[in-house]
C-alpha cells in the first residue's frame, strides 16, 4: 500500500528540491533517495519518469493498448514519436520502444503492444501487467511528422506500424486537417486488424478519411485488398504525401515503388531488412575494447546480437535502429548499416550496434 497516492505526486514534487541539491552536491546518492521515495509511492523519484497503468484495452487479437499516467518528470511528446519502456524480469532490466497512439488532454499517454512470439517483454505486458502497476519510461524520440500543406496524405502501415501513424492521424484530424487522407493497413489475418472501431468512428466523423485493409493470409472479402504491398494498391497518388511504417522489408518495397514519384516520402522501420542470402557470411575478429574481450564473429549478424552471444549486456532499446540507446564508438574497422547498406569506417564515429554488421576485423568501445 502506497503511503502517498499517485495523483498527489505532482503537488509534492517541488518539495524534493532540497534533496536534488544534496544529490548534486554529492552529499546523497540519487539511487538511495529514489529507493526511499519509492517506498512511499512506486511512481515517485527525483528525476526518473514513472507512469501508472490506468487502463488496458484489446484493439486486435494480438495487440493491447495501454493508457499510462506519467509522474511530474514527464516532459511531453508529440504524436508519431516513440518512447522507451523499461521492465525488470528475473533480475534483468529490459527495454523496448513503443509508438504513442494518443497524447490525451489530461496528460495520459496511450501506446499499443503487439504480441511477439517468445517475446519476454511483450508477453509480460499483455498477460501479466495490471491496472495500477507502475512502469518506468524513457524520453520520446522519432522523426515522423504530419505534412503542413493540404495536398493529401497516404498512410501505409504493416502490422504494428499502424501505431505511430494512428497517433499522427488522430492529432491532425482533431486540429482541423481537411485534405484527403487514405489509411491502408496490411495484416496477415483478419483478427489482426487493429483499432477498427475507433478508426471507423473517425471515418464517420471526418469524411476526408478513407480506410482500407489488405490481408496476406486470410482470403480478402469485398472491399479488402489481397496480398502484400503492390504498386497497383495505390495506383493514383494524386500528388499526396506518403508516410510509411512497418517491418524493414515492407518499408523497403514501398520505398522502391513510390520513392521516385511521391512529392514527399517519410518512412520508419521497426526492423532492419534481412541480409541478402546471396552473400556468404565470413568470419571476423571482434574486439570489445572496454570489456577487454576478443571473440570470433561473423559479417552477417548485427553487433548487438554478437555482443550478447559473447556474454556482454550492452545498453539497448528498440533493437531496430530507431531509439539510439545502443550507440557506441567505432574504434577501428568497418561496419555496414543493415538498413541502408552504407559502409562506415571512420574511427571515432558513433554507430548503432543493433543495425551494424562488421565487414572485417573490428574494434568498438563496448
Amino acid at each position: 500500500m502506497s503511503l502517498l497516492p499517485f495523483a498527489g505526486l505532482r503537488l509534492v514534487s517541488p518539495l524534493l528540491s532540497p534533496l536534488r541539491a544534496l544529490v548534486r552536491g554529492q552529499w546523497l546518492r540519487e539511487s538511495d533517495v529514489d529507493a526511499l521515495l519509492r517506498a512511499c509511492n512506486r511512481g515517485w523519484s527525483l528525476q526518473r519518469v514513472f507512469a501508472r497503468v490506468e487502463a488496458r484495452q484489446w484493439v486486435a487479437d494480438d495487440m493491447l493498448e495501454l493508457r499510462l499516467r506519467p509522474n511530474a518528470h514527464w516532459r511531453g511528446a508529440r504524436p508519431g514519436q516513440h518512447l522507451q519502456l523499461f521492465v525488470e524480469r528475473d533480475g534483468v532490466r529490459h527495454s523496448r520502444s513503443y509508438s504513442l497512439t494518443r497524447i490525451a488532454a489530461d496528460g495520459c499517454l496511450e501506446f499499443a503492444v503487439k504480441l511477439q512470439p517468445g517475446g519476454r517483454v511483450s508477453s509480460f505486458l499483455l498477460q501479466q501487467l495490471c491496472v495500477g502497476d507502475v512502469l518506468e519510461l524513457g524520453q520520446p524520440g522519432g522523426d515522423l511528422n504530419w505534412p503542413v500543406d493540404g495536398q493529401g496524405v497516404l498512410l501505409l502501415a504493416a502490422g504494428s506500424g499502424l501505431t505511430p501513424l494512428l497517433g499522427l492521424l488522430r492529432e491532425a484530424l482533431a486540429r482541423g486537417y481537411n485534405g484527403p487522407v487514405t489509411l491502408l493497413h496490411y495484416v496477415r489475418e483478419r483478427g489482426q486488424k487493429a483499432f477498427v472501431a475507433g478508426l471507423e468512428a473517425l471515418a464517420r466523423q471526418y469524411p476526408n478519411l478513407e480506410l482500407r485493409w489488405a490481408l496476406s493470409r486470410d482470403a480478402a472479402l469485398e472491399g479488402e485488398l489481397a496480398g502484400r504491398f503492390q504498386r497497383d494498391h495505390v495506383a493514383d497518388l494524386d500528388g499526396r504525401h506518403v508516410l510509411v511504417c512497418g517491418p524493414g522489408g515492407f518499408v523497403e518495397s514501398v520505398r522502391q515503388a513510390l520513392g521516385a514519384i511521391s512529392p514527399s516520402l517519410q518512412v520508419e522501420s521497426f526492423s532492419p531488412p534481412a541480409w541478402s542470402a546471396s552473400e556468404a557470411a565470413k568470419a571476423v575478429s571482434l574486439h570489445f575494447a572496454r570489456s577487454a574481450l576478443q571473440v570470433t564473429g561473423d559479417s552477417h549478424r548485427n553487433l548487438l546480437e554478437q555482443a550478447e552471444a559473447s556474454g556482454l549486456r550492452p545498453v539497448h532499446g528498440c533493437r531496430q535502429g530507431v531509439c539510439t540507446r545502443c550507440t557506441c564508438t567505432l574504434v577501428s574497422g568497418c561496419v555496414r548499416d543493415l538498413r541502408s547498406g552504407e559502409l562506415f569506417s571512420e574511427p571515432g564515429q558513433p554507430i548503432r550496434i543493433c543495425v551494424s554488421a562488421p565487414q572485417g576485423d573490428l574494434t568498438v568501445d563496448l
